[in-house]
């Protein structure tokens, strides 16, 4: 069935054409993944707020909270850090596995259940912490105590005696391959591994040099742990650059094209610890056009983040975000079709899936996520929807789940958040419309101030009589086109007089009543 949609989207059924274009400057960096020129991935990494998630942190226990199980721990941040009793299980501890000690008799390891972790973490007392999400809103980041580093083609769990293979490779063979290797491999006692999907195809060397890598790494951290005091940070995630060289750069990319040399020459050093023929692909921009003008990156985030997005069929999806989830309504807008009625919808929500899929992404949106589809009246068209959508979603590096469309036409998925969305990096609510979006109309305020000086003029009846109105000018306008008589009728009812002025500087919805002979304030 997958194949049918692809065909019918125009997909390829093989990813080619892959780059990765990053453009280096001052006070930002950014990448962009590019899939036959176009924009599937897009990152920014600012210096004065760089990602803290993945980093390790020596820190105090400052409270418990036995209501919410969960303790808050001081790391050095304005907000304490919040751990859940669940995160504060060491994986080891309760893996169930037997222990074998020195004698080689086996002996069952103590269960440790959330009811004994105040016992282990009393407050006051030190517990090193990886910060799982980062801070949020109002909200202190999100760690956890299970700690794990992550390298090229492993993930090393310094404290889980667990090894395991990445759920994405799928080939049986292959898996069995992998297993054989993670056996040879020389991990200290009480350390597990879990094989990253980029190792999927790789020989056994590569995994020897990084596991070296990551134990070295490990080994630097506890040296930290025992010198440092408490907060502290004992070891940060890399840079967008160095990220981007780890987790970005496979087989699949064809081309890496930076335009900053200090940069391009890192990521030549760096991937060249990895595999030299791999160094070909990185290449120095430094043509006069900003980079992402060059290769059509700017225009296409540009439209991308719009609150409307068109489709390729005329239909358009709206994203809306709210603080407790994000709302996405797909529309046929001027994809009407022909007389296949059906047809034309399945084709709008098949692209819409598809673009939902990219936009989060793109936009680094978490959380509850509801897509509101065109309803089908198809059960096979709704699968072929939802398909589609998993299958997208499997390209992402954040945890996803999602379940297939319901009777109401709605699909339900979940996306991890581990930091904010992109739109609250680069936007800040307009402080026009405080994040509304809309303003009231010119009748809305006209109405209002009409209703204001009435209040104002009775009040004052016996003692004011020339009145002023400061107000925009385009309700100004109004008020003179339209709402005229009602102000005569309010000047001959409480025998007084009124004059308005216009204000640019003024607010749509604001006006100020004042006395006309003194200035003094009647309303504001």
């Amino acid at each position: 069935m997958i194949d049918k949609v692809r065909k019918l989207l125009g997909l390829s059924s093989r990813k080619t054409g892959k780059k990765l274009i990053l453009s280096v400057e001052k006070l930002e960096s950014r990448v962009a993944v590019l899939e036959n020129g176009r924009l599937e991935e897009y990152s920014v990494e600012r210096k004065s707020s760089r990602n803290i998630v993945g980093s390790v942190y020596k820190g105090k226990v400052k409270n418990i909270e036995m209501g919410l199980k969960a303790m808050f721990v001081d790391i050095g941040f304005e907000k304490n850090a919040f751990l859940h009793f669940w995160d504060a299980i060491p994986a080891a501890l309760d893996s169930g596995i037997e222990e074998i000690d020195r004698r080689g008799s086996k002996r069952p390891r103590k269960r440790i259940t959330v009811k004994d972790i105040p016992s282990i973490y009393p407050v006051g007392s030190d517990v090193i912490v990886q910060v799982t999400k980062g801070p949020i809103g109002n909200k202190g980041p999100r760690v956890t105590t299970n700690l794990s580093f992550a390298g090229r083609y492993l993930v090393l769990m310094p404290f889980s005696d667990r090894s395991g293979i990445s759920r994405k490779i799928e080939n049986q063979k292959e898996r069995e391959r992998l297993r054989k290797i993670v056996r040879e491999l020389d991990i200290p006692d009480g350390v597990g591994v879990i094989i990253r999907t980029v190792g999927e195809g790789q020989r056994a060397r590569y995994f020897v040099r990084d596991l070296r890598f990551l134990l070295d790494q490990w080994a630097q951290v506890e040296q930290l742990i025992r010198e440092e005091l408490t907060p502290c940070r004992l070891f940060g995630e890399p840079d967008l650059v160095g990220r981007t060289v780890r987790d970005f750069l496979t087989e699949e990319i064809d081309e890496v094209v930076c335009d900053d040399r200090a940069a391009t020459e890192r990521m030549i050093e760096m991937i060249g610890q990895i595999s030299r023929r791999a160094r070909n692909r990185v290449h120095h921009y430094d043509g006069a056009m900003p980079i992402f003008e060059t290769y059509g990156v700017q225009k296409q985030i540009d439209d991308a983040f719009h609150r409307q997005v068109w489709l390729k069929c005329g239909g358009y999806i709206v994203i809306d975000e709210t603080e407790a989830l994000v709302a996405i309504d797909v529309n046929t807008g001027r994809n009407k079709g022909g007389r296949d009625v059906e047809k034309t919808i399945l084709q709008t929500n098949l692209e819409a899936a598809d673009e939902i899929a990219r936009q989060l992404r793109l936009r680094n949106i978490g959380g509850l996520i509801i897509a509101d589809f065109i309803d089908m009246k198809s059960r096979k068209d709704q699968q072929a929807v939802y398909s589609l959508m998993k299958e997208r979603l499997n390209c992402d590096k954040a945890k996803t789940h999602v379940l297939p469309i319901s009777q109401l036409g709605l699909m339900e998925m979940t996306r991890q958040r581990a930091q904010e969305s992109l739109s609250d990096t680069i936007y800040e609510n307009c402080p026009y419309c405080g994040g509304r979006g809309i303003v009231k109309t010119s009748m809305t305020t006209s109405v209002e101030l009409h209703r204001t000086l009435n209040t104002v003029m009775r009040k004052y009846q016996d003692s004011i009589h020339d009145i002023r109105v400061i107000l925009n000018p385009g309700v100004l306008k109004r008020l003179k086109e339209e709402d005229e008589e009602s102000l005569v009728e309010l000047e001959r009812r409480y025998a007084g007089r009124l004059t308005f002025r216009g204000d640019p500087t003024f607010h749509h919805e604001k006006f100020v009543i004042t006395d006309a002979n003194t200035g003094a304030e009647l309303h504001t």
